[in-house]
């Protein structure tokens, strides 16, 4: 029995087409693109006040060297938050549930900026490994844990998106499958245990709109120390 809560995060495949697949293109189906118009729907004018809200406040404390990041970080938030919200939905897959995957997204991020401060500012990326002032004898400890950790970022940041959304899909399961059984021996508390379910699926939808934004958030500070 327990072993089949995990079934959910299992990578399956429908008529020989993996799930994975349909679950990455559906967020580029739901939105509607632009048009070369002067009016447009209101759909896509909440659309266009969102991704001008979210890079406005995101690239603030960038240097206008990094704004060139701006459309691909927008697009990547966009696609995180629709992929973690359809994942709520009954009957659905999550790919970002997926530790490979949120890692195969991770890496890339992390190492084009990292690639970027050591290309237009070597000195300054080599000064974070070591703090000024430090003792001689603690250099080759500090330069070792600096190193480690960052590596450990795109590590983190995988793991803190995979980790998150897997909680609550467990805890989603765990608390309906609760409810179900208790129903017929005592209604009052599967009554009770609905109404957690329900507080629980409104929670899970504000960490799947927070964790998107936590995980690109990361990302443009990693850009922001090296332009």
């Amino acid at each position: 029995m327990t072993l089949s809560f995990f079934d959910q995060f299992s990578l399956s495949s429908y008529m020989g087409i993996p799930l994975i697949v349909l679950a990455l293109t559906l967020p580029w189906v739901l939105y509607p693109t632009p048009q070369n118009r002067y009016s447009n729907n209101r759909l896509l004018t909440l659309q266009a006040w969102f991704i001008r809200q979210f890079t406005h406040q995101l690239f603030l404390p960038i240097n206008p060297g990094g704004h060139k990041w701006a459309l691909l970080l927008a697009s990547f938030l966009i696609f995180l938050i629709t992929l973690n919200l359809l994942g709520i939905l009954p009957y659905t897959f999550t790919p970002t549930t997926q530790l490979s995957l949120n890692m195969g997204l991770a890496v890339p991020l992390w190492l084009a900026a990292v690639l970027i401060g050591i290309r237009k500012q070597l000195t300054h990326t080599l000064a974070h490994m070591l703090p000024v002032g430090t003792p001689g004898p603690l250099i080759p400890v500090l330069i070792i844990i600096e190193t480690i950790s960052l590596f450990i970022r795109p590590i983190a940041l995988g793991v803190r998106l995979t980790a998150n959304l897997t909680a609550g899909h467990l805890l989603i399961q765990l608390i309906s499958t609760a409810a179900f059984n208790l129903f017929f021996m005592m209604p009052a508390v599967s009554a009770l245990t609905m109404v957690l379910l329900l507080l629980l699926s409104v929670l899970e939808l504000a960490v799947a709109v927070i964790q998107a934004y936590v995980f690109v958030l990361l990302v443009s500070l990693y850009l922001q120390e090296s332009v």
